[in-house]
């Protein structure tokens, strides 16, 4: 049943400030008890320079545990009467999935190094489903890469012209590769606004790893349609595709915890809600127009150019005037998450500098209340290790202290007087109290899921799922602590200006190695044996309650080549622990790129190890398609001047002769830049009798050819 309509135009201020006050009264409620039985404790035995810190540190953690629960209850509590009537999809009719529509839309996706086949994969399923929807002729798809290897940048442009042959979409999917990828992804955008914007209403931006249905690509555009006050509306994906325990396990966590927890921070974001870089609809006009990224003034941490982009082109954007909506309803929306602990610790290690630079932009002029807010909850997501770890050794030294001078109780007013609690009484207490707040998010998840009885099944049925959530937090348990110490390490080396290196997120789940494991988790094993010898030399009770923190970091080379594991992934799987929708009851395009993926793997043919690291340089001068399509592509230049004609002759004389491996690699690039010498590299390799050739042209010979060896005679004439 349709819910009541709602125009967001027509959305009140006052309706806004109203939940934002409930919303901060229920976290104060709920942080208060904690925050006061923490400093009764404390006055309990004698107030220090520690214990002040610790009551900061526990307050200051405590709210974002708070904010949390809070989300859970309100988002809820919505879900149970029936969701909320201030929902950006309840502003459509029952006559728009029928209203004719010529809407010019770009759909872009931004790469760079990426999986090629899964890019390619990714983009011909959601074509053709965008195709079935009837609204194709209205859309347009560009690759828009910034590549720096060789390989990546040859093989997107192979693997696209034959993608545009084989859907028959030339002059529908567009490919775009920049030479300088300046200001990486939000640059690459902007390069994109400023050459093609203004021929498209709207630009669905896409990740490389993103999958959207045509359907949910329509009904963003419908929505934006109907609302012509609205400048971004972000879609809330779903996580598919995972292989190995973790992976599966964040998949598992989304789904069950994340509709009751989107529900709540939609109540009071509202018209002011984040944009988060992919599986969203933007109004191109005001983006061009009020969303360019200065670089900020100064060096890095907090200075240069601006990488998490996302946040503050939403808060640009809202500046202007314009709303920002979360759509908590978008069937269709996915995406796919790291697969191991290392993967996980890089996304994150890539985001925390972005993060941290929106400290200086909290305070800048101009912007919404609710997108500072959305600043400091970012920055508080990374920061908040470092205070955790700061909390744990206040702990310990508080702990310390009083075994060095007796623990005694204080003949103080306390809530003991009235309550008559001892003193470990409280302390228990307050655990049991923190524990409730910390597991409700999950409990009102399962509460949720019992009133839509059918779902159940999607998580294969109450057995496996009570095993499934069992055993999830157990892992995410363990895993905390070492992702705690990871990102305070990652804040400390940031703050001491180490540059952040953007690269490529990995998601494919391949096989874990011990190697890595040891290599990247060795530092917290023995950061977490130490630990637990302190903690029992101060005290063997207070070993006791930081065991969880000190289990996950002992075992942490173990844990983290157990959960990236796609094997044991699998086995899970067929237990139905972790089990999805996505799993049990998938789109139909997911399963087209499961399997268009699962071919891939099976009819890729090895590489000869020597060939493998320019093995793209190889394809462009050997291959005629390749050569071909890769000179169509690069830019007309005026005619070089004589010096540069004979530097551009001295590299492929070298290459030719000796091998890609005599150039540096700034070299290769310049001549895979080079459309005069790319043509004639093509020319002199075919006409070059084989004994001039290098040893490595004449194995690469042998392998395009397929002849093994290739006759002398081949290539002598």
């Amino acid at each position: 049943m349709r819910a009541i309509h709602f125009d967001p135009s027509q959305l009140a201020p006052s309706v806004a400030s109203h939940r934002r006050q409930r919303v901060v009264t229920i976290v104060l409620l709920l942080s208060c008890p904690a925050v006061m039985l923490t400093a009764d404790l404390h006055w309990r035995t004698g107030f220090d320079g520690w214990k002040s810190i610790h009551l900061i540190l526990f307050s200051l953690l405590f709210v974002l545990i708070a904010l949390g629960a809070t989300q859970a209850l309100v988002g809820y509590s919505l879900r149970r009467r029936g969701n909320d009537p201030y929902k950006i999809t309840n502003s459509l009719i029952e006559d728009d999935d029928e209203r004719p529509m010529s809407v010019a839309t770009a759909i872009v996706m931004p790469i760079c190094n990426e999986n090629v086949g899964r890019v390619i994969d990714g983009l011909r399923v959601i074509y053709k489903s965008v195709d079935r929807t009837g609204r194709l002729p209205e859309s347009h798809f560009f690759i828009l890469s910034d590549s720096t290897d060789p390989n990546c940048w040859i093989e997107e442009e192979a693997a696209w012209l034959a993608l545009i042959r084989r859907l028959g979409a030339q002059g529908r999917i567009f490919y775009r590769k920049r030479r300088m990828g300046i200001n990486k992804k939000s640059g690459n955008l902007a390069d994109f606004c400023r050459r093609w914007g203004k021929l498209y209403r709207y630009m669905v931006v896409l990740d490389a790893d993103s999958i959207m249905t045509g359907k949910a690509i329509v009904r963003l555009v419908q929505l934006m349609e109907c609302n012509r006050r609205v400048g971004i509306i972000q879609g809330v994906p779903l996580l598919a595709h995972g292989r190995t325990i973790l992976a599966r396990l964040q998949q598992f966590a989304s789904r069950l915890y994340g509709p009751i927890s989107t529900a709540g921070l939609n109540y009071w974001q509202l018209s002011e809600a984040n944009y988060w870089g992919h599986n969203a609809i933007i109004r191109l006009a005001p983006f061009i127009q009020h969303c360019s990224l200065p670089p900020l003034p100064g060096d890095g941490p907090f200075g240069g150019l601006i990488l998490s982009h996302d946040y503050v082109e939403a808060a640009l954007m809202r500046r202007a005037g314009w709303q920002v909506w979360l759509t908590t309803e978008l069937d269709g929306s996915y995406e796919e998450c790291p697969s191991t602990v290392v993967e996980l610790a890089q996304r994150d290690r890539r985001w925390l500098q972005g993060n941290l630079q929106h400290a200086r932009l909290v305070v800048a002029r101009g912007f919404h209340a609710a997108n500072r807010v959305h600043f400091i909850l970012g920055i508080l997501a990374y920061v908040a290790s470092p205070l955790w770890l700061a909390l744990l050794v206040v702990s310990i030294e508080i702990a310390a202290n009083l075994i060095t001078t007796g623990f005694a109780l204080r003949a103080v007013s306390s809530f003991a007087t009235y309550i008559h609690w001892s003193y470990q009484g409280e302390a228990l207490c307050l655990f049991a109290y923190t524990m409730v707040l910390l597991f409700l998010p999950k409990i009102l998840s399962l509460m949720d899921l019992r009133s839509r009885a059918g779902d159940v099944a999607w998580f294969g049925g109450w057995r496996a799922l009570f095993a499934s959530v069992l055993l999830e937090t157990i892992i995410f348990t363990l895993i905390a602590p070492i992702l705690m110490i990871f990102h305070t390490w990652f804040t400390l080396t940031t703050l001491l200006g180490h540059r952040v290196s953007w690269g490529t997120q990995h998601r494919a789940g391949a096989d874990s190695s011990w190697d890595e494991s040891v290599v990247a988790h060795g530092a917290l094993t023995i950061i977490g044996i130490v630990g637990a010898f302190v903690a029992f030399w101060t005290n063997p009770h207070l070993l006791l309650w930081m065991s969880p923190v000190l289990i996950g970091l002992i075992f942490s080379i173990p844990l983290s080549y157990i959960v990236s594991s796609p094997r044991l992934g699998v086995t899970l799987q067929r237990l139905k622990l972790f089990q999805t929708a996505e799993e049990s009851n998938p789109m139909p395009e997911l399963v087209q790129i499961a399997q268009a993926q699962a071919n891939r793997e099976e009819s890729t043919q090895p590489l000869p190890r020597e060939l493998r690291e320019n093995y793209g340089l190889l394809q462009a001068v050997l291959d005629p398609y390749v050569n071909a399509v890769h000179v169509s592509l690069l830019r007309e230049k005026d005619e070089p001047p004589p010096k540069t004609k004979e530097w551009f002759s001295h590299l492929r004389e070298i290459l030719i002769r000796d091998g890609p491996q005599a150039l540096e690699p700034r070299d290769r690039i310049a001549l895979l830049l080079d459309a005069d010498s790319m043509h004639a590299l093509h020319n002199e390799l075919w006409f070059t009798p084989s004994s001039r050739l290098a040893e490595w042209w004449r194995l690469a010979l042998q392998h395009y050819v397929g002849l093994a060896p290739a006759p002398q005679t081949a290539f002598s004439q």
